[in-house]
C-alpha cells in the first residue's frame, strides 16, 4: 500500500468504518482535552481519555485509583465542563486504566 493510500484511508472524511472509528476517536481527544481544561491542572494530569455512552454516561479513564478517588470528587465540575462542550450527559463514571 502506498503512503498516499494510506494517507486517503486514514482521512476522517473518508466513508465507511474506518471513516467513523477515527472522527469518534477526534471527537475523544476534544472531548478529554475540554475536561482537562475545565479542572485545575493537578487534577487534569490524572486523565487519560473520555468518552460518552450512547444512553448520556460519561465514561472519565484516570491512571490510577488515587486519581480516581480524586476525580470521583470533581463529578458535578466535569459534567459541566461535558455539558458546555455541547454533550448531553446525564451522569459520570470514573475508571482507572489497566494498561499504564
Amino acid at each position: 500500500m502506498t503512503a498516499k493510500s494510506l494517507e486517503k484511508l486514514l482521512k476522517p472524511s473518508h466513508s465507511g468504518d474506518l471513516g467513523d472509528v477515527i472522527r469518534r476517536a477526534h471527537a475523544m481527544g476534544e472531548l478529554t482535552t475540554a475536561l482537562a481544561s475545565a479542572l485545575p491542572a493537578e487534577l487534569a494530569e490524572g486523565i487519560v481519555a473520555a468518552n460518552i455512552r450512547d444512553n448520556g454516561e460519561l465514561v472519565i479513564i484516570c491512571r490510577s485509583s488515587a486519581w480516581a478517588s480524586r476525580l470521583r470528587f470533581e463529578t458535578e465540575s466535569i459534567l459541566d465542563a461535558a455539558r458546555q462542550t455541547g454533550a448531553e450527559v446525564a451522569s459520570c463514571m470514573v475508571k482507572v486504566s489497566q494498561n499504564l
